[in-house]
């Protein structure tokens, strides 16, 4: 299988490259690439995944697609005809790209906790708490919480993202829109969530990122992937447990077991057993979420 770790197109020009997507001016749009980059402590690894980036296409796609009666996206389609490509560029792109329209992103990550897991865990364990949202008393690691939660990050442009107060969020953005933007994301979290359980997967937390298009709040990059969705197998979602994973969980915690390595760039090179099990993971969300034989030609 050959990956692609980043593109370089001949007549486009470039405007950013983030930590898995190539990102194109196209005037008034952008086109988004994604490729098989994987990160981890916000750490871009030197070894990519192979598909990955197709994977988080084509889910993004399926997730925009049924959640958009909740609110608008970015997208605007996946057919790259009318673009100035050669043939080859248009084969690494096949399956990994998507036109969108230019949005004023929100600087902050909107993030919705189901279940009490990760970063939240430990939180919790210390506190009592969730990034500042008081839980009840003697939850276990990986239990389905009274209600979502919403817990706002800050965008940081390099290093780490950071958990902020809701109120960071409110004195930022106004009252108003940090309500609507908690809203919509447990809007957003509430329906798939509830849809996933139906195809036995456990969506235990999720972020989405916001902008705004000609006033707009609109939903931007992607949705609800491995990349930025913690998913459970259904029937091993228990309570006091650290459940299997089908996002980056397992290479994380390959990463905190690496002697030496102290999550700063550059990343350790991924043996092929972690490369396989990661595309497996991925592939294996993405079939049971949408039904969809995944097609490693597109």
């Amino acid at each position: 299988m050959t990956a692609v770790f980043q593109t370089s197109l001949r007549r486009l020009p470039l405007t950013a490259r983030g930590k898995v997507r190539d990102l194109y001016d196209l005037g008034d749009q952008l086109l988004f690439v994604a490729c098989d980059r994987i990160s981890a402590f916000d750490v871009v690894m030197p070894t990519p995944i192979p598909d990955k980036g197709r994977i988080l296409t084509a889910m993004s796609l399926f997730w925009f697609e049924r959640l958009g009666a909740l609110v608008p996206n970015h997208v605007v389609g996946d057919d790259l005809g009318g673009l100035d490509l050669d043939a080859d560029e248009r084969a690494h792109l096949a399956g990994r790209a998507l036109i969108v329209r230019k949005a004023k992103v929100v600087p902050f990550e909107c993030v919705a906790r189901g279940w009490l897991a990760g970063s939240g865990w430990k939180d919790y364990q210390r506190t009592g708490a969730v990034c500042g949202v008081a839980l009840p008393t003697g939850l276990r690691q990986s239990e389905r919480l009274p209600a979502p939660i919403f817990t706002p990050a800050t965008k940081a442009g390099s290093g780490h993202d950071e958990n902020v107060p809701f109120a960071a969020m409110e004195a930022a953005l106004g009252a108003s829109t940090a309500r609507r933007l908690a809203e919509t994301t447990l809007d957003l979290y509430g329906a798939a969530a509830a849809y996933a359980e139906t195809r036995g997967i456990v969506i235990a937390d999720t972020k989405f990122e916001f902008g705004t298009i000609d006033g707009v709040l609109t939903l931007v990059d992607e949705a609800l992937t491995p990349d930025s969705s913690r998913f459970w197998p259904a029937e091993a979602a228990i309570p006091g447990t650290t459940p299997p994973s089908f996002d980056k969980q397992p290479l994380r915690d390959w990463l905190e077991a690496l002697q030496g390595w102290g999550k700063v760039a550059p990343g350790p090179t991924l043996p092929p057993e972690v490369v396989a099990g990661t595309r497996a993971r991925y592939l294996e969300a993405y079939q049971r979420l949408t039904g969809r034989p995944f097609d490693h030609r597109a």
